[in-house]
């Protein structure tokens, strides 16, 4: 399993229509094949100045190849990510195996 995530910031106002319009687009990505727990987050750390985040989860590789290739990723990417985030950050991860605390 592989947990695809990303936090960032808008060029947009915080509250505008370019805002909401953006979080509508990017609910497309939920319906890509191999897509599961899809989730727009609001960060709310004041620990760093990115406002939102994306989750999601993949099967394996495959599918997460298969997602990164996708048109419909490739078109949000080109016409909304690009464009209109000003920063992010990008985290995969995959499970760690249990710790066995030997006792």
């Amino acid at each position: 399993m592989i947990r695809h995530t990303v936090v960032f910031r808008l060029k947009h106002e915080k509250g505008s229509e370019a805002e909401r319009l953006f979080l509508a687009n990017a609910q497309r990505l939920a319906s890509i094949p191999g897509v599961g727990g899809f989730e727009q987050l609001r960060q709310v750390s004041p620990k760093n100045d990115y406002d939102f985040g994306f989750s999601m989860e993949f099967a394996d590789e495959a599918a997460y190849a298969g997602y990164n290739d996708h048109p419909d990723h490739v078109a949000f990417v080109r016409d909304h990510w690009v464009p209109e985030v000003a920063a992010f950050l990008e985290i995969d991860y995959v499970p760690l195996a249990p710790v066995e605390n030997g006792s």
